[in-house]
Formats: C-alpha cells, sequence, structure tokens
C-alpha cells in the first residue's frame, strides 16, 4: 500500500502508535510442524492438544484457499509470525503491576476507565500474552470462570476438552485449520446455572508486533437459565507490511439462558482480519450479536447461530465502516432446526473512497423446523460516487409452516435533507453527520454508553478526512 493513500488520515490511523518490546519466545516466519511444536511447548499443552494441532496443521496444508471470499493474493502466510511471547510473561493482578509502556498503551484504549466505571471484569492482552486480569470476587464466588483459554486447559482440562473445536471444526475451511494449528490464548468464559450477570465482562487485546499472525480462540459456554454480557474491542497499528487476525469464538447456550456478544473491531488499513463466530442456541434460549468493524485493508466476519431446539432465537445486528480501497465482507448464517424458533438480522453499512461492502447471509430452514420466523433488514448509506455495496441472500425453507421477511436498500444523503438543516443555520459538515449519526443508531445504541460515546468520536475523526 503506498503511504500517501488518503485514508491514512482516518481514525484507523489515531491509534498506530507502537511499542518497543523484548519477546522472550518468538517463532520464526513461515508456519511448520516445528512452529507448532514450539507454541504448544511453550504453553505447557497436554498432549491431545498437540495432537490437535498437528491434525489441524495437516488440514491446512492438505486444503486450497477459499473460492468464496474477498481476493488474498496479497497476503503471503510465509512472511507472518505466528507466536511472540513478551518478556513480561502471564497476567498481572493490579493495574499498577502492567509494565509502564504497555500500561500507557491500554491507557490510550481505555482500560483504566473501564475500571474506574466499576466494571465487572477487565482484561488485556498484547501480541500472545495477556497481561492484565481482574475478576470481582463475588462473581468467583458464583462459580463464573473467566480466565485466559490457554491457562484454562490445566486448570479446567475436562471443560476444555468437552468444548474446544466442537462448535467450528477443524475441517471448516483452510483458515479454520490454520487457526486451530497456531491459536494462542484469549477468553474462556463459564457462567453456572441460574447466574446472571448485570455488568458486561470485557477484554481488549492489541497487536503491536509486524507481519503478526493474532489467532486468539474464545470458548463461551452458559449453562442452564444464566445470563452474560461480553464485550471484545482489539486494535493494531499500521507498519505498511501485511498482518493477518484470524479470531474463532465457540459459544454454547444452554436451556434457557441468554448471551448477548458485543464485538468492536478498530483495525489498521495493513490487517487482514478474519473471523469466524459460532454459537449453538438450545431450547428457550437467546444469542444476540452486536459488531462494529472499522479498518482493515481486508474483513471477512463470518457468524452464525444454530438454533438447535424449541424456542430458540437470535438477533444479528452490526455495522460496518471503512475508509479509502477498503473491502468488508460479512456473511451471517441462521440455521433453524427445530420448532417455533425465530431470528432477526439487521445489517448497517457506511462506504466511501471506494470501498467495497459487501454483505451475504444464509438462512436455512430445516424441515423440522415448523413455525420458524425469520427477518433479514439490510441497509447501506454510500457517501461518494465511487463506493460499492453488493446484497447476497440465500434463503432455504424446506417447510411451509414459515416465514421469512427481507429487505435491502441502498441510499445516498438526500439533498433536500441536506438544505433542511442548512437552512436552520447548520454547516453542511454537520448536517452530513447528523445524518450519518441517525444512520448508525441503530447500532451504538445497543453498546453501553462508555462504548457508544467513544464510537460518536470515531465516527466523527473518520470524517473528518471527507468532509
Amino acid at each position: 500500500m503506498s503511504n500517501n493513500n488518503p485514508a491514512s488520515v482516518s481514525v484507523s490511523n489515531t491509534w498506530h502508535f507502537q511499542d518497543e518490546v523484548n519477546y522472550t519466545n518468538e517463532a520464526i516466519e513461515w508456519i511448520n510442524e516445528d512452529v507448532v511444536r514450539q507454541i504448544s511447548l511453550a504453553n505447557n499443552e497436554p498432549d491431545w492438544m498437540l495432537e490437535l494441532r498437528l491434525k489441524a496443521l495437516k488440514v491446512f496444508q492438505e486444503k486450497p484457499m477459499p473460492k468464496w471470499w474477498p481476493d488474498l493474493s496479497k497476503l503471503n502466510l510465509d512472511e507472518i509470525y505466528y507466536f511472540a511471547k513478551p518478556e513480561w510473561a502471564w497476567a498481572k493482578k493490579t493495574w499498577e503491576e502492567v509494565p509502564e509502556n504497555i500500561k500507557n498503551t491500554f491507557d490510550r484504549l481505555g482500560i483504566p476507565e473501564a475500571e474506574k466505571k466499576s466494571l465487572a471484569w477487565v482484561w488485556a492482552q498484547y501480541d500472545s500474552e495477556v497481561v492484565y486480569h481482574s475478576l470481582k470476587q463475588e462473581l468467583v464466588d458464583a462459580g463464573v470462570i473467566f480466565d485466559d483459554t490457554s491457562v484454562a486447559i490445566h486448570k479446567y482440562p475436562e471443560l476444555i476438552k468437552k468444548y474446544f473445536s466442537k462448535c467450528i471444526p477443524i475441517t471448516d475451511h483452510k483458515f479454520a485449520a490454520l487457526h486451530y494449528a497456531v491459536w494462542s490464548w484469549w477468553t474462556f468464559m463459564y457462567i453456572p446455572s441460574w447466574v446472571k450477570l448485570n455488568e458486561p465482562l470485557q477484554s481488549y487485546f492489541r497487536m503491536n508486533k509486524k507481519s503478526w499472525g493474532q489467532f486468539e480462540h474464545t470458548i463461551i459456554i452458559l449453562e442452564d437459565d444464566s445470563q452474560a454480557h461480553y464485550i471484545e474491542w482489539c486494535s493494531a497499528p499500521k507498519y505498511d507490511e501485511n498482518s493477518l487476525h484470524a479470531w474463532w469464538v465457540e459459544i454454547f447456550v444452554w436451556k434457557n439462558a441468554s448471551m448477548r456478544y458485543s464485538s468492536v473491531e478498530n483495525w489498521s488499513l495493513d490487517t487482514y482480519n478474519l473471523n469466524t463466530k459460532r454459537a449453538i442456541v438450545e431450547e428457550n434460549a437467546y444469542m444476540e450479536w452486536v459488531w462494529w468493524n472499522m479498518g482493515s485493508w481486508v474483513t471477512m466476519l463470518y457468524p452464525c447461530s444454530v438454533l438447535k431446539w424449541d424456542n430458540s432465537k437470535t438477533d444479528m445486528l452490526w455495522l460496518a465502516f471503512a475508509n479509502e480501497k477498503q473491502n468488508q465482507d460479512i456473511w451471517a448464517k441462521v440455521i433453524h432446526i427445530w420448532k417455533n424458533t425465530s431470528s432477526n438480522i439487521v445489517s448497517k453499512s457506511l462506504s466511501k473512497g471506494w470501498w467495497i461492502s459487501t454483505y451475504r447471509w444464509l438462512v436455512d430452514i430445516k424441515p423440522g423446523a415448523e413455525n420458524a420466523v425469520s427477518k433479514i433488514d439490510c441497509d447501506a448509506l454510500l457517501l461518494d460516487e465511487k463506493s460499492v455495496s453488493d446484497t447476497i441472500p440465500n434463503i432455504i425453507v424446506w417447510n411451509s409452516s414459515s416465514t421469512v421477511w427481507h429487505e435491502a436498500s441502498a441510499w445516498k444523503i438526500n439533498e433536500a435533507d441536506l438544505f433542511y438543516l442548512q437552512s436552520r443555520g447548520i454547516s453542511e459538515e454537520e448536517a452530513k453527520a447528523m445524518i450519518v449519526n441517525w444512520f448508525i443508531s441503530w447500532v451504538v445504541k445497543e453498546l453501553p454508553l462508555e462504548y457508544a460515546s467513544e464510537m460518536n468520536v470515531l465516527i466523527a475523526m473518520e470524517f473528518e478526512w471527507w468532509f
């Protein structure tokens, strides 16, 4: 990418500060069996996990590149570093223990502010290592588990073995196999039956190393009649060298449970952002996805809810926004398997500066999913003459008792609306911002106040270049 890209002044670059960090355990560029064994050894993993990694590596080497997503020809997997452990390994229990330079980075990302607001839990990861981990005692006493997945293998081996790779299989596609071969750290979350969390649990991830590959693995389990909200926030500096982020999320929402998963991603322009996220939703359970995606050269976000039993339901709501020549590819999937299931899918996309936004979805209503209901709503706001927004629906209904609604629209800022606002003393720039803020409010209002406020600031800074 050229350094004179106009997008380089966008908000995605306001977080392009980077830190000098020494790494005590760093894999070589390229991916092979030695690198996989090095990662497993560094995490002191049991034999079954190493066997799973090596099996995944073999699948990765044999599978071809997928043909159903954006062009990845400029992503050289042989130039990616797949593992790096900072010299100050292991999570700190208090903010004061975190190294000063890393503390300054997360200060700028908002971790101390979140603590001051008394959120239930804050966690920070830096490259391949968790650096900060705080959990309220009352949650510990209630049996809540919120730990590093790499650590949870040793502390809760039966739970990890029971759920790991059971929602998203190793053979799902080539990058699924790569992820399972080299995954490191991130979140293991377990909510016991009848425990209902009133505050969100949250984590921050920072990709600092250039030509870096980050492969977090999140496992979330909600037992019967439980409730939780989890928020993840991610960022990366800009190096003008391609980085790869392949993040896998497996969620299990059991009977009568309710789960909200919120994700805010603000990557740099040299990041390839590949995400596969999937939830299994049991009887009378509810799964809600809320996403905000900004930045990255290419984003491929593929969430899925499997409505496995009677009366299960899911909502999917997201906003995708990027600058010049970026490509956002979103593919939402809902599989209705049993009776009286329901799904609601809402997508909002903003595009400017030759940005390509592709919104796909698959709604598959199986023969046994009698009386299923699904509603899909996709809206695109084009902010210039060059941007592209594509909508690709795939709706399959295998019975005659189910109902499906589908709406899609693409529009530009109306000159009459601009004139109306300007006639009341509002500048053209402020008028455009007001219209955009109205358009994105559907997503922003679903985030906690501290996140929604920051989203408004990010959007305002993003539009400084456009104006």
